[in-house]
């Protein structure tokens, strides 16, 4: 009886997480399997099945140019959001830094704010800057909030870094720049890593900002989101299933280059 009674939290706490499991996984099914229905419109029975949405979807320009232009804009805001994440995290973690609480605190502000106020503040920022909106406006829209991102994994790596490394560099005639290049940033290329594919997959996956900021092209979530004004069907979920495979594949290989890396 007593073993039952220590065995109980561990079943219920086991069970709650496979009900979370499923409960994330079933809708992500569903839809997917919706992309392989071979009618015009999604309704349970599927009946017969079909791979003609995903040869309509590659075939389609405007799905392709929706794809490179979200990439590009993805690929700019990981480089720059990159490099303003590292430089805050080195700053954070000199010596004799003055306000180093303030100054995460801010770094990281873009990430707790509502997305929705955040794209409102921008948006009111270039106009005051008289910057037109379109690619330079949600790079900019989207590079703010990546950054903090960026911030948090490069200083959780530096606080495990040990202070012997630059140190033994220096001793071996190094100066702070070839201590840098070549014991700092390959110390920290894990977290970069994780970093910039994080970086690109909030970007990609970013709707409100780019809805705000952007112009005349589309990226993908705003191409899925003007198809869905017209009704559901299953090229709209060909289209994020594509998508979502896509952006699993990275996810994972970030996730084992980081572990990889690491020991």
């Amino acid at each position: 009886m007593r073993q039952y009674f220590n065995d109980a939290p561990k079943t219920a706490l086991s069970a709650s997480y496979w009900l979370f499991v499923i409960y994330l996984l079933l809708p992500l099914a569903l839809m997917m399997a919706m992309s392989f229905k071979d009618a015009n419109f999604i309704a349970f029975p599927i009946g017969n099945w079909t791979l003609d949405w995903y040869g309509k979807v590659l075939q389609d320009k405007q799905f392709l140019h929706a794809a490179g232009y979200s990439i590009f804009i993805a690929v700019s805001t990981t480089i720059f959001a990159t490099a303003i994440g590292l430089w805050i995290a080195l700053l954070i973690s000199a010596e004799g830094i003055w306000g180093r609480a303030i100054i995460f605190a801010l770094a990281c502000l873009p990430a707790v704010v509502p997305g929705l106020i955040n794209a409102i503040s921008m948006r009111i920022f270039i106009r005051v800057l008289d910057i037109p909106t379109g690619t330079g406006a949600v790079i900019l829209g989207h590079t703010v909030h990546a950054v903090p991102f960026v911030v948090i994994m490069v200083l959780t790596r530096l606080r495990s870094m040990p202070n012997n490394l630059i140190d033994a560099a220096r001793d071996l005639g190094a100066d702070n720049f070839i201590a840098f290049v070549r014991v700092t940033i390959p110390f920290l290329a894990p977290a970069l890593i994780g970093g910039m594919i994080f970086c690109v997959l909030t970007s990609i996956d970013d709707f409100v900002r780019t809805f705000f900021l952007g112009g005349y092209q589309t990226t993908l979530p705003m191409l899925i989101f003007a198809k869905v004004q017209s009704g559901m069907s299953p090229e709209i979920n060909a289209m994020a299933t594509i998508v979502l495979l896509v952006t699993a594949c990275v996810g994972l290989y970030a996730e084992h280059f980081t572990r990889r890396s690491r020991t």
